[in-house]
């Protein structure tokens, strides 16, 4: 079925068609793609994801008669995608240029190259979520391949196929229907699960800082806001690359080109941790710049999270990192603005915190229907106008998540990575983790973690009198919580990402490294209260040398340390 247009306003089109919500169609003689938004009688108002410029009134608008949905099967890892699930490297062999034309379309799985397929599946009756087999998509990953119906299995067999080709069929109320490896989701329609589980695994991310103080469970929701030039971007790419997911979904949203390209260029070139091979083996990149249109922004987060569900369903462990949600907010202002909806706070619209809300809560640890366990981790920056945290997004997003990983301008000004401050952030799965730390990795390293978030408490109150007195003026145990305050600071909870031995630390070395401070603190707060050594005896012992240089030892080094702090 086809209308035409009436009236247009930026990437907003008004239709004379009868179509229904969220229903994509194709929109103008270039066949630009577009989502009906909302209907008005007998009019579809059209949220157009590329650009309207030269689009004219009377031009055809035609129906396709699905929602916008992402395809997804074997070929999705490694893969570079714009918002909409485009490939963007077949488009650029395609086009034969760094522009994407209007109106183009390329399916997002190849339909040319053949997998192999292993059948595991045993039995005559099948369920929607049952894993039928596998293909092996990389050296390190199965990619399983999930039933999309309940039925009597006729036949499934292994070899060869491309994903559009069947691999068995099935009889559906009398009908037999072939399967495929490849299948298609609505991206606002959450993929439904058995049960969803309370967080108690940690997210390993080999951030010192945040493994320690503030620490992410498998299946939370974490928010990273700060201002321009704080870290956000580095931080998250620090993240993907290190944390001990089996997936990463990076969402770039709306960010600067130059952040992306980053991304874009160093990944495919870095190993993972965890196996050795290639990280892009085990991550999927959803490029959707600023230079794009706006209206795409939205639906490169749902396209993100959808593709994170299909894998989670498989059981595994995702992480998805969005960067960011205020570029995300922006283009539901503008597209809300166009609409002539009564705005809200600062001119977004007025269900800003339901859309918020929707997104972070698809995140979890859950049972799938095949009876696995999975999860999926949001990690989603946000990019508040001048660091301000009051501002609707900030807080919209505040009242959803359950960590909050606060980075500070003035801490990226003194060249302090990750500049997250250790007295604004929090995390509420702190508690949870930290007895999962107390029973697999050291029964002392909580309480140890606890001490040393105390003295990072007291030293920034002692830094407020030394701001006015001196640190002279204070007492000798007063200095030397200072000099404890500065060996947390600088020498464990500064970390540099770019460096082959410091930009990731096990949890073993984690506990290490702070049961070595705590022990020197005991130790020295000992010799100071018997008068025994002075605090300038304290500063130049050789174990704060060594302290020091405890991020670029190996494990082996650091437990040397001891044998000194026990004869100090």
């Amino acid at each position: 079925m086809r209308g035409k247009i009436t009236k247009i306003s930026g990437p907003v089109v008004v239709a004379e068609l009868d179509a229904s919500m969220y229903e994509i169609v194709r929109v103008g003689e270039e066949r630009l793609i577009g989502e009906v938004i909302e209907i008005r009688g007998n009019r579809a108002i059209v949220q157009v994801y590329e650009d309207t410029v030269g689009l004219r009134i009377g031009e055809p608008v035609e129906r396709t008669g699905r929602p916008l949905s992402v395809e997804l099967g074997p070929g999705l890892l490694g893969s570079i995608y714009d918002g909409l699930e485009r490939p963007l490297e077949q488009i650029y062999n395609l086009s034969n240029s760094v522009f994407i034309r209007r109106g183009i379309d390329v399916p997002a799985l190849d339909r040319k190259r053949k997998w192999t397929f292993v059948k595991t599946f045993n039995g005559n009756r099948v369920r929607r979520g049952n894993i039928l087999g596998y293909v092996q998509e990389t050296p390190s990953l199965k990619h399983y391949i999930l039933s999309s119906v309940d039925g009597e299995l006729i036949e499934l067999k292994s070899g060869d196929y491309r994903v559009d080709e069947p691999i068995g069929s099935v009889r559906v109320n009398q009908k037999e229907q072939d399967i495929t490896m490849m299948q298609r989701w609505p991206v606002r329609v959450p993929r439904p699960i058995q049960e969803k589980f309370a967080t108690e695994i940690p997210l390993i991310t080999g951030i010192r800082i945040i493994d320690s103080l503030f620490p992410i469970a498998k299946g939370g929701v974490v928010a990273i806001p700060g201002p321009f030039g704080s870290g956000k971007t580095v931080t998250q790419q620090s993240l993907a690359k290190y944390s001990d997911a089996d997936v990463v979904v990076y969402i770039g949203c709306g960010e600067r080109g130059n952040e992306m390209t980053e991304v874009l260029v160093e990944f495919p070139h870095l190993k993972d941790p965890k196996t050795g091979n290639a990280l892009m083996n085990r991550t999927v990149l959803i490029a959707n710049t600023s230079n794009m249109p706006v209206a795409a922004r939205e639906a490169s987060i749902y396209v993100g999270i959808t593709i994170a569900e299909y894998f989670r369903d498989m059981g595994y462990d995702v992480a998805l990192m969005a960067d960011s949600t205020s570029r995300w907010a922006e283009a539901l202002r503008e597209i809300s603005g166009r609409l002539e909806e009564m705005p809200g706070e600062e001119g977004y619209p007025s269900y800003l915190s339901k859309k918020i809300a929707e997104f972070y809560e698809r995140a979890g640890r859950v049972k799938t229907l095949n009876g696995d366990t999975g999860s999926i981790s949001v990690i989603g920056a946000v990019s508040p106008p001048g660091g301000d945290l009051s501002e609707p997004v900030s807080q919209n997003t505040l009242r959803v998540v359950k960590g909050f990983l606060a980075l500070d301008a003035s801490l990226a000004q003194r060249r302090h990575f990750p500049s997250i401050n250790w007295l604004r952030s929090y995390s509420l799965y702190r508690d949870i983790v930290y007895e999962y730390y107390r029973k697999n990795v050291d029964q002392q390293f909580p309480d140890n973690l606890y001490t040393i978030s105390r003295l990072l408490q007291r030293e920034a109150e002692l830094q407020e009198i030394v701001q006015l007195v001196g640190p002279d003026a204070l007492p000798e145990r007063e200095q030397f919580i200072l000099l404890i305050g500065k060996m947390i600071r600088e020498d464990f909870l500064q970390q540099n990402a770019f460096d082959e031995i410091d930009a990731y630390s096990s949890l073993e070395k984690q506990s290490l490294m702070i049961r070595a401070i705590v022990e020197y603190y005991n130790r020295g707060l000992k010799h100071i209260e018997q008068g025994t050594k002075t605090i300038q005896e304290l500063r130049n012992n050789p174990i704060t040398d060594k302290i020091a240089k405890m991020k670029f030892m190996s494990v082996d080094e650091i437990r040397s340390i001891f044998k000194m702090i026990e004869v100090f």
